[in-house]
């Protein structure tokens, strides 16, 4: 049974706070693009990068960035971001093309998969984020007169809020397939909305269903402020990501989910770079040390 949503509302768009994170991840999907190894292709990347006024000297090419890949920011927390597009990517694609028609971007910030993944004809992707953040991305789109590649439905909603009526009205089904995207949304949220959202997604899907998600495992996350990425960040761009992280303790949303019956797997970043040959790998004082890729499935009964 679903709870009552908790609820906190705002307007927030893509120049302040966490929405402002949602362009560093677009400005590192634009210099994975135009890498040589390139591990994902985005074309809209830059363009929502060139259109905010808070990221207008932003680099999109590693080759704009004095000590190139030596950068902690723009080198090798932007390939990390690269690296997290293309299995998120790989996830999601494999997930329509066995069970689900229908897929879920919790907290899609920039996204634009639904215009650069080749998607099977009869699928829907539905979008969920604040106004503000939809609003810049659908101006920035048609400005380019960019067509999605499969029905798309931006769902206006706060996840912090009441968001499981908004994306029903919208036209999801719980009685078939679907799979789910948390990309580098959870640690932002309270516990309590973390708990909501993964009892949600559990009451919304069916047998063949599939959740990915992004955690983050330190206990004290403060032990890593002064690491490269989190550093550079600050200073390079203003973004203080420790700030933006909820304070509060995180639930175990892997060990809900398997309490439920879903099979569950994680992985660190570092397991994918090895698979790929290109990315992340350890580092001493490593802001990436805790953070985890989870990939969850909704076996039949």
């Amino acid at each position: 049974m679903v709870g009552t949503a908790p609820q906190h509302t705002d307007g927030e768009g893509v120049d302040a706070g966490v929405g402002l994170t949602a362009l560093l991840v677009a400005a590192a999907r634009a210099i994975e693009t135009h890498r040589h190894d390139s591990l994902a292709q985005d074309v809209y990347a830059e363009h929502f990068v060139r259109a905010a006024p808070a990221c207008a000297n932003w680099p999109v090419r590693i080759q704009q960035v004095p000590d190139g890949d030596g950068n902690p920011l723009w080198g090798r927390f932007a390939r990390y971001f690269g690296l997290r597009t293309r299995v998120l990517d790989d996830f999601l694609l494999q997930s329509v093309r066995t069970n689900a028609r229908q897929v879920v971007l919790l907290g899609a910030g920039l996204d634009a998969r639904a215009f650069r993944l080749d998607w099977p004809s009869d699928c829907v992707v539905f979008e969920i984020d604040r106004a503000g953040v939809l609003a810049f991305k659908h101006q920035v789109l048609t400005d380019l007169s960019a067509t999605p590649k499969v029905k798309r439905v931006p769902v206006t909603v706060d996840l912090r809020a009441d968001w499981v009526t908004a994306l029903t009205t919208a036209g999801f089904d719980p009685a078939a397939p679907s799979v789910w995207l948390a990309e580098g949304l959870l640690f932002y949220l309270p516990g309590p909305a973390e708990r909501y959202l993964i009892d949600t997604v559990d009451s919304l899907t069916t047998a063949g269903s599939a959740l990915a998600f992004e955690a983050k495992l330190e206990e004290d996350l403060q032990a890593y402020r002064d690491s490269p990425i989190y550093t550079a960040t600050r200073d390079e761009i203003g973004i203080d990501l420790l700030s933006l992280f909820d304070k509060g303790a995180r639930p175990d949303s892997v060990g809900d989910l398997a309490a439920r019956g879903w099979s569950t797997s994680m992985h660190t970043p570092f397991d994918f770079t090895r698979r790929h040959r290109r990315g992340p790998l350890p580092e001493p004082n490593d802001a990436l040390e805790g953070n985890r890729w989870v990939f969850a499935h909704k076996p039949s009964p």
